[in-house]
């Protein structure tokens, strides 16, 4: 006979529990260790594979100094910088036997492709690997990195809702680190772009996976206020990695820095309790009440013996409220019912919701990503862009936290969306040379889609039921990637039209905010447990109390 699980409200425990005891305090700082180190390793290929600075090599006419006046003759200028593909060939008649290096050898009539080339001190795989003029390269790094983890976050997802949250976070950072430090050894550019795929489809999931973990640790009152300290901690990662790649200067050695603490999360196997709400889920009462009564004990409170007693009940359906046993049963079967991914390709609401929550992820990734991609293409100093990036997302992110319990999901979404197409519109208005005027549109374009960014995290996890939770969300975080692959190639873009990421990061956030519009609110609400309790999210019948509904 099956075992049935016991059905409790967890988040009721939880509330009695604290949101940020020292049980809770203490396994948020371990969850907040792989979320740092994510913060890094999304956007490590921006100094893996930077444009650095180079040109033809024109034989027979090279000395150390570069800027000698034959270049004048040699090579083309564009936009009052020298040509990195292009060159002047030499006349019909002259041979470099009979030339020497003055304009009278080269041909301006016309130019030809560069076969070789002279590149800048700056360190970049474009160096090492003899990447010139083939940009494209240089950008599908990214691409693959983004495209990978269509893979990796639902092969992660199904991973933690069937084996638990604790071994999926330990052995996706052990593979981060494994194949981030092979990827560092890398001795040409296809074992590069494999390692970069590899690391990506098998340990990407890391962040999502203590996301979700950490999630399930506080009740619906904590959830925002954890959501922020989890993105705070990514943007600390993400203005880690600048300034370990300013340092350090050397695109080998930043892999090794950052992949090597990935080694130690393996240890969470011994040092983590497993998630509560997972060991409910799977009907493992005896192990989540041992652990509730650990994080009682460490946050010195006494847990009411009302709240737990349906837990000591193993394969028997209690429920807080004197209901029948018809409705405990018709309760009970519908939390089986929903443990299949299939129930949810048969709801139509849920089809529905799943469809949308994709597309504001792929909107929310490829303008996030798009964004801060380019921000090394921004006049000034690189490693400061990309930082001031980081910087702007901090108020982002306390805004998000003030917001979202007064005002709600909904709106933050709507406005957040809206706001930054307003900016990234408006930055295809400035020309270069307003480059204040340029830098404070997209500081704002880049704080409004963090907010979004946020918001979306935390709202999905609302509106999907527990025992799939983590898989939808991988479902859409995975399909959301698109839009970073996709973001990977904006910089090529420009070659074309110099406003066109813009207008494109405009464009995709004006939709989303017009999608919102169908989705629910959940604010206040309790995470729910199965299909029906998700689809009555929908229910715009404001005044129907949810726990009676639900029961």
């Amino acid at each position: 006979m099956p075992k049935q699980r016991s059905v409790v409200s967890l988040d009721l425990i939880l509330e009695e529990l604290g949101d940020f005891g020292k049980y809770n305090i203490l396994n948020y700082a371990f969850l907040l260790f792989p979320v740092f180190l994510a913060g890094m390793y999304g956007f490590v290929y921006v100094f893996e594979a930077p444009d650095i600075s180079y040109r033809c090599q024109i034989n027979n006419c090279e000395n150390a100094e570069n800027n000698s006046s034959w270049l004048t003759y040699a090579i083309p200028k564009v936009k009052d910088e020298y040509s990195k593909c292009e060159r002047y060939p030499l006349r019909d008649n002259v041979t470099w036997s009979n030339a020497t290096c003055t304009d009278s050898v080269f041909d301006a009539s016309r130019t030809e492709e560069c076969s070789t080339y002279i590149y800048s001190d700056e360190d970049s795989v474009v160096k090492d690997f003899d990447l010139g003029c083939q940009d494209w390269k240089r950008t599908l790094l990214g691409t693959v990195h983004n495209a990978a983890l269509i893979i990796s976050l639902p092969l992660t997802g199904v991973v933690s809702d069937r084996y638990g949250r604790k071994l999926a976070l330990s052995v996706v950072s052990l593979c981060n680190g494994i194949m981030g430090l092979i990827r560092s050894f890398s001795v040409n550019y296809e074992m590069l772009l494999a390692f970069e795929f590899l690391e990506a489809v098998l340990g990407a999931g890391a962040y999502s996976t203590a996301f979700v973990f950490a999630m399930e640790l506080v009740g619906p009152k904590g959830r925002v206020f954890g959501n922020t300290l989890i993105n705070l901690i990514h943007v600390f990662g993400l203005m880690t990695l600048s300034g370990l790649a300013w340092w350090l200067q050397n695109w080998r050695h930043l892999l090794q820095v950052i992949y090597t603490p990935a080694l130690l999360i393996f240890s969470y196997l011994w040092i983590l309790n497993e998630s509560v709400r997972w060991f409910l889920n799977k009907g493992k009462n005896e192990k989540a009440v041992k652990i509730l009564h650990k994080a009682a004990k460490m946050n010195k409170v006494v847990l009411s013996e009302e709240l737990l007693a349906p837990l000591y009940e193993l394969n028997k359906v209690t429920a807080y409220h004197d209901t029948t046993k018809a409705s405990e049963t018709h309760r009970s079967q519908k939390i089986k019912e929903s443990s299949s991914l299939m129930q949810v390709v048969k709801s139509n609401v849920m089809r529905k919701r799943v469809a949308i929550c994709s597309f504001l992820w792929v909107t929310s990734t490829f303008v996030y990503c798009g964004l801060t991609i380019n921000s090394v293409s921004l006049a000034g100093n690189k490693y400061i862009n990309f930082i001031l990036i980081g910087i702007v997302e901090i108020p982002a992110n306390i805004v998000c936290l003030l917001v979202l319990d007064k005002f709600g999901r909904k709106k933050t979404l709507i406005s957040s969306y809206f706001l930054n197409a307003c900016f990234c519109i408006g930055l295809s208005f400035f020309s270069k040379d307003q480059k204040w005027w340029s830098l404070g549109f997209y500081l704002c374009a880049q704080f409004f889609i963090t907010m979004s960014y946020n918001c979306i995290y935390i709202y999905v996890s609302e509106v999907f039921p527990t025992c799939v939770r983590q898989s939808l969300l991988a479902v859409c975080s995975s399909i959301g990637r698109i839009g970073a692959a996709l973001a990977s190639q904006t910089p090529l873009l420009a070659y074309y039209y110099a406003q066109l990421p813009a207008i494109s990061f405009g464009s995709m956030a004006l939709t989303a905010s017009i999608l919102v519009f169908i989705l629910p609110e959940t604010i206040n609400l309790p995470l729910p447990d199965t299909i029906e309790e998700a689809e009555w999210l929908s229910n715009k019948r404001k005044n129907v109390n949810h726990r009676e509904r639900w029961t």
